[in-house]
């Protein structure tokens, strides 16, 4: 069984999940904030979110992500897996510029992940 696809999106979501932890190290900087201290300036309390929220996403996502791929197709499991990281960075960079402009890209990621879910499903019921 090949599962390349399913890998690169794996790494993808991954970089992007670094990359919201190297965002919050960077506001801890900017806005002087020690750890463990996790209240702080809008600024960095933004940051914060957006890693929180995508550690509390990824726990769902990933397992979605490979029971898909192994059950029904990498193929639509990385499409899936793509969908996700789009709409998380979607979900960041709203989030980061204004709160109130996350939801469309979290809509995008949830919906990613409920694909995969029910793509599992398909693919056990074949």
């Amino acid at each position: 069984m090949q599962i390349q696809w399913t890998a690169w999106a794996t790494i993808a979501a991954l970089l992007v999940f670094l990359w919201t932890i190297l965002n919050v190290a960077k506001a801890r900087g900017t806005y002087k904030v020690s750890a463990p201290a996790v209240d702080g300036p809008p600024g960095f309390l933004r940051a914060m979110r957006v890693q929180v929220n995508t550690a509390e996403q990824i726990i769902l996502f990933l397992p979605a992500l490979w029971m898909c791929a192994y059950l029904l197709s990498d193929r639509w499991a990385a499409l899936g897996g793509a969908a996700w990281v789009a709409g998380r960075i979607w979900y960041a960079l709203g989030y980061y510029r204004d709160p109130g402009k996350r939801s469309a890209g979290f809509l995008i990621a949830l919906l990613a992940t409920l694909g995969l879910l029910a793509g599992t499903a398909v693919g056990l019921l074949r």
